[in-house]
C-alpha cells in the first residue's frame, strides 16, 4: 500500500471532529507551503515578467477596477 493510500484510509477513518481539526490543520499547512513557493518564485525573479506585464497593461489603460 502506498503512503498516499495509507493517508486516504486514515483520513477516511477520522471522526467528524477529527476531520474538522485535520481540515483546519491542512488548510494552514497548504497555505504555508504556497507562501513558501511564492516567496521562492518572487526572490528568484520568476514573477518579474508577470509584474512588468501587469504594470504595462495598467499604464496603457488596459485594466479595469474590480
Amino acid at each position: 500500500m502506498s503512503k498516499l493510500e495509507q493517508i486516504e484510509r486514515a483520513v477516511s477513518a477520522l471522526s467528524r471532529e477529527e476531520l474538522e481539526t485535520f481540515r483546519a490543520w491542512f488548510a494552514r499547512y497548504d497555505a504555508a507551503a504556497w507562501d513558501r513557493q511564492f516567496e521562492k518564485d518572487a526572490n528568484s525573479g520568476s514573477l518579474d515578467r508577470l509584474a512588468e506585464d501587469a504594470v504595462a497593461d495598467f499604464r496603457a489603460g488596459r485594466t479595469r477596477r474590480l
